[in-house]
């Protein structure tokens, strides 16, 4: 869709807009819209709503299957058969709990980060909030500014505005009065203002604004590995638990009630359902971590893609240098006087309404004395690397002027650019002034341009910049400086902060267009200066295509469509509002350094989920591989779900909690469900086939009455015993809080097994002592199975 096209929209028709003026609405005007309901009323959510993550943590398919069952189990067995339900109403109630706080995280915080454009009402410019603005509003526009509403084009000073997020054309469009400006597009050069033509739900793309700080979770190889498990454990649950209740009902040995009980019991616990439930959790108490730190996520699983990312593509303005700058110098060149260069360079100044980084640094260093009137303004844009003015000086005369870089505005072999060197290898940006006869709108109007003056910059790093670098070299993931500066200057920077390979700096100009060719380039390189606004967005593409997983940070306008495209986009609190819009983190305390603890965050959440998912999936497969044996042999399943709420947990509800939420600093690896099943599997298998010998061997051993609860007493400490073992290899490498989560958990079970009333309740009671021991025995032989699988596992299928 071009821009033409942007007037198009659906919903009633609205009263056209008051006639443009130049100091905007006035104060009734504004109060009629609004009463009108002409007002701007899209809600932007940073997250779902209550009822949202009430239905998403209550209304899932293992919940429905669990919750019948528990209904099931009311009915026919004693309340301590039905622990299992109060344990799913406990863990969706902490999901729910956890979740609502995070929102609530994540709401204060966008707000922190939402921007306010600026409206012009009684003649007086005013910043308002987004959903404030009402229909006919005459808003103010600059540099970086979103577009937030449709609206016709009523002033233009070298506007230029990006529709690439809307239409995918990259180049800029160039606005004058009466064009149309669609929301969801953003100024990258100029300024203006415009009025509101549509707003609310009827604006063109309005939904991008709520789209882009909304709460998801999506895009996230973790939950798509754990969608994938469950829906082959759901395949296999179906017939094998289809098998059980056949077969139990056939067998009907010890009354109707105790077949369903048992027949539920096999059913319960191949259900993973837990696992959702503490993936949600681990992402929501990350969001809340994070946002302690002032970090706003976006998109959560931003926290497990930043884990993945092994190249980061820094931007040096921003974001290895504090924004402000200062003039450390000024050089005047040929017969320009240095009086008369501080008279420029305070008019230049003082003819740009939105002034840069750069400009601001001039402007605090030489303010505007004469009042020349400006004739004609060219704003400052990142692809041209300059900006301009002509005006009408105090005698009458004509200038015009320029101010960029002089690599740009002179010709390669000019001898001015010899001294500029030297500057640039201490790390010092240099802007030229040059007076130029030609006019600014002259695509060529730089070509013979007369150099009046250097005026070195001097960039203020950011304290904090060396130690995080520090840590991604630390971690191997590489980082890219790619700025719009001179390469050497760029280089300079990079090498005060200990950057490794920054004194082999590369002009992106010389970068070849070939995407395969500059991967390879960008492979070799470190510093990459004179990089264009497209060419950074080509960038990410290349490291992308020799399977890079790349984050991109950046402030400003320029960053905008190599933040898109990144796998992974970090924006600054105090960069451009487009650039907050398209990122999928955003720093609100504009500090590089909070990068490591994102990093940290999301390789605890991607690390424990790991270790957690291998305990929950064992007792899936071991439940599995139970009723089949049942199933064959056509015997009483051995459990009761008493036992195995037990059991799920002393050896994972309680364990996982506490390993889900534990630092882990481990690098995230892929394959994530081909990692979980190659333990899950032959874990699951060796505890299955053991329990089961056991129970056999126990029902030949015991005879007469209670010989049923003597044989499931017998197995239960089998399948304790075998998965105290897999949480001791999970919990690996020990430390003394591991250890002792472990020892407790077996406490846990000695308490049941020595307090009789705890005896009655769970129906557990070890009858002699040879079916004991030997269940010892039993457990023994597979924990040495497990070490010796997980050992073979580990070299057959390693990470």
């Amino acid at each position: 869709m071009t821009h033409t096209d942007a007037g198009t929209g659906l919903g009633p028709a609205r009263p056209e807009p008051a006639p443009d003026r130049a100091g905007g609405l006035t104060a009734a005007e504004v109060a009629e819209r609004v009463a009108r309901g002409e007002v701007n009323d899209v809600p932007v959510r940073s997250s779902r709503s209550l009822a949202e993550i009430v239905r998403a943590n209550v209304f899932t398919r293992f919940n429905a299957i669990i919750g019948v069952l528990w209904v099931i189990m009311l009915c026919v067995a004693p309340i301590q058969d039905s622990l299992f339900g109060f344990v799913i109403l406990a863990n969706t109630g902490i999901g729910i709990i956890q979740e609502w706080r995070a929102k609530q995280t994540l709401d204060s915080l966008a707000v922190i980060g939402e921007a306010r454009p600026t409206v012009r009402r009684d003649g007086a410019a005013t910043q308002v909030a987004t959903s404030e603005i009402v229909l006919g509003d005459l808003i103010e526009t600059g540099p970086g500014d979103k577009i937030v509403v449709d609206g016709t084009c009523v002033e233009a000073d070298g506007l230029e505005i990006d529709e690439s997020l809307l239409t995918g054309e990259a180049d800029p469009v160039v606005k004058r009065p009466g064009d149309a400006v669609m929301s969801g597009s953003f100024v990258v050069a100029g300024g203006g203002a415009f009025t509101a033509t549509k707003v609310g739900r009827e604006a063109y793309a309005a939904q991008l604004a709520e789209e882009a700080s909304r709460f998801t979770l999506v895009h996230s190889e973790l939950r798509s590995g754990i969608s994938t498990i469950l829906k082959y454990v759901q395949w296999m649950m179906i017939p094998t638990a289809i098998g059980l209740v056949i077969s139990q009902l056939v067998v009907k040995e010890h009354g109707f009630k105790d077949s369903v009980a048992r027949t539920v019991g096999g059913i319960v616990p191949m259900v993973p359902e837990g696992l959702v439930l503490l993936t949600s959790v681990a992402f929501a108490i990350g969001v809340i971590r994070l946002g302690r730190q002032q970090c706003l996520v976006q998109e959560l699983p931003a926290i497990e893609g930043l884990a993945r990312v092994d190249t980061v593509c820094l931007d040096k303005t921003g974001t290895l240098t504090e924004g402000g700058m200062d003039v450390a110098e000024l050089r005047p060149l040929g017969a320009t006087g240095e009086d008369r260069v501080r008279d420029v360079l305070g008019a230049l100044g003082a003819s740009d309404p939105r002034p840069n980084a750069s400009l601001q640094a001039v402007i605090d260093a030489y303010p505007d004395q004469k009042g020349w009137r400006c004739t004609q303004a060219l704003p400052f844009s990142s692809a041209r690397k300059y900006s301009g003015a002509a005006f009408r000086e105090d005698d009458g005369t004509h200038s015009a002027w320029l101010l960029g870089a002089p690599d740009v505005l002179l010709p390669d072999d000019d001898p001015t650019l010899r001294g500029i060197e030297q500057l640039n290898e201490e790390g010092l940006r240099v802007l030229l002034l040059a007076r130029t006869s030609a006019e600014l709108e002259d695509p060529k109007v730089a070509h013979g341009a007369e150099p009046a003056a250097l005026v070195v910059l001097e960039q203020r790093l950011r304290p904090d910049a060396a130690d995080t670098l520090r840590y991604f070299a630390e971690q191997d993931v590489r980082a890219k400086v790619v700025s719009g500066d001179n390469a050497v200057s760029v280089g300079a920077v990079a090498a005060k902060l200990g950057l490794d390979g920054a004194e082999h700096t590369v002009d992106a100009r010389s970068l070849p267009a070939d995407r395969s060719r500059m991967a390879d380039a960008l492979d070799e390189g470190t510093v990459f200066g004179r990089v264009t606004p497209q060419q950074k967005r080509d960038m990410v593409g290349a490291l992308q295509s020799h399977g890079h997983t790349v984050a991109m940070t950046g402030d400003g306008v320029n960053d905008v469509l190599a933040l898109k495209d990144a796998d992974i986009g970090v924006s600054m609190g105090s960069g451009s509002e487009a650039t907050r819009a398209v990122a999928q983190i955003v720093l609100l305390n504009n500090s590089f350094a909070t990068l490591p603890s994102v990093v940290a965050e999301g390789r605890r959440v991607i690390g424990n989920i790991t270790r957690v998912a291998t305990l929950f999936l064992v007792k899936t497969v071991y439940s599995v591989i139970l009723a089949l044996l049942v199933v064959c042999c056509q015997v009483e399943y051995p459990f009761l779900p008493r036992h195995l709420t037990l059991l799920s947990t002393l050896t994972i509800g309680v364990p996982a909690f506490f390993l889900a939420l534990a630092p882990n600093k481990e690098r995230a690896k892929p394959h994530f469900v081909k990692r979980v099943m190659r333990y899950a599997i032959p874990g699951g298998a060796v505890a299955g086939i053991a329990t089961f010998l056991m129970y056999m061997i126990a029902r030949h051993f015991y005879t007469g009455a209670g010989a049923l609860d003597a044989e499931t007493s017998s197995a239960t400490l089998t399948l304790f015993l075998i998965s105290m073992w897999v949480l001791a290899i999970i919990a690996r490498p020990y430390t003394w809080w591991r250890v002792a989560l472990v020892a407790a958990m077996g406490l846990g079970f000695l308490l049941v097994l020595a307090v009789p009333w705890l005896q009655d309740f769970f129906a557990l009671k070890l009858v002699g002592t040879s079916m004991p021991w030997t269940a010892v025995g039993v457990a023994a032989v597979a924990a040495a199975a497990l070490e010796l699988l997980w050992r073979w596992v580990g070299r057959r299928f390693p990470d």
